[in-house]
C-alpha cells in the first residue's frame, strides 16, 4: 500500500503520467473557457507544495521532541499550540495530537470518507482514501501495518483513531534512539508522512548520518 510521489512539472508532456496529462488537459480547458485563471492555479499549487505539507508536520514533531513545554501544549490543544508558534504556518481548528510510546501505537483513518489534516500533512496519499485501508485498519490493524512494513511487538497496544469532518489527528511518533545530539531541523528530516499517520515510524541510523 503505497503511492508514487507526485512532482508538479512544466516539462514536455511525454514525461507526465496519464493522470497528470488529464489534469493538464482539464486545466487548459478551464483556462480557455475563462472559468479559472492560470495564476490562481499556480497559487494553489504553490500553496500545497511549499506552505502546507508533511514538512510542516515534521517540524511540529521535531519541536515536540526537543521542547517538553511545547509537547505538553501540543497534546493538550494541538491547534492552539501550533498557532502560538510564530515560525509555523497557521492551522485550522480541531487538530488533535496523539503520542506513540513503548506500550502504545496510534494509527489514523477516516472510515466514512477521507478526512485528513491537510494543514500539517498536505495532500492525502491514495491508499488513505481507499476502501480496503479504511475498513481493514479498523478490523485488523496489525495485519495492515505489517503490509506497510511495520511489525509491532505482541505487547504493544494498537489504537485506531477515526477522523471526522470536525476532528483531525496528528500522530507524534517516538523519537529514534541515538538522536540526542541532533538539531531540531535535522530531526525533522527523520519524520515521514506515514509516521505521522501511524503506518510508519521515524527512523535513524548512524550510517545515514555519517554519509548524509
Amino acid at each position: 500500500m503505497s503511492d508514487s510521489d507526485h512532482h508538479h512539472s512544466h516539462e514536455d508532456g511525454s514525461t507526465l503520467t496519464d493522470i497528470q496529462k488529464r489534469v493538464k488537459a482539464l486545466e487548459s480547458i478551464l483556462v480557455s473557457k475563462g472559468l479559472v485563471e492560470r495564476a490562481a492555479i499556480d497559487q494553489i499549487i504553490e500553496h500545497f507544495e511549499h506552505k502546507v505539507g508533511p514538512h510542516v508536520g515534521a517540524r511540529v514533531v521535531a519541536r515536540a521532541w526537543v521542547n517538553p513545554e511545547f509537547k505538553h501544549a501540543l497534546l493538550k490543544d494541538a491547534t492552539q499550540a501550533i498557532n502560538h508558534q510564530s515560525d509555523f504556518p497557521e492551522v485550522g481548528q480541531h487538530l488533535i495530537a496523539i503520542e506513540n510510546s513503548d506500550s502504545l501505537h496510534n494509527v489514523v483513518v477516516c472510515t466514512l470518507c477521507s478526512c485528513y489534516p491537510w494543514d500539517v500533512l498536505g495532500l492525502p496519499p491514495v491508499w488513505y482514501k481507499s476502501a480496503p485501508y479504511r475498513s481493514r485498519i479498523v478490523s485488523d490493524p496489525r495485519s495492515v501495518l505489517k503490509e506497510f512494513g511495520l511489525k509491532l511487538s505482541v505487547g504493544k497496544k494498537v489504537r485506531v483513531w477515526d477522523s471526522t469532518a470536525e476532528t483531525r489527528y496528528l500522530v507524534i511518533p517516538q523519537r529514534p534512539v541515538g538522536t540526542e545530539a541532533i538539531s531540531e531541523s535535522e530531526l525533522a528530516k527523520l519524520v515521514t508522512r506515514d509516521s505521522m499517520i501511524g503506518t510508519g515510524v521515524a527512523s535513524f541510523s548512524a550510517e545515514s548520518k555519517d554519509h548524509g
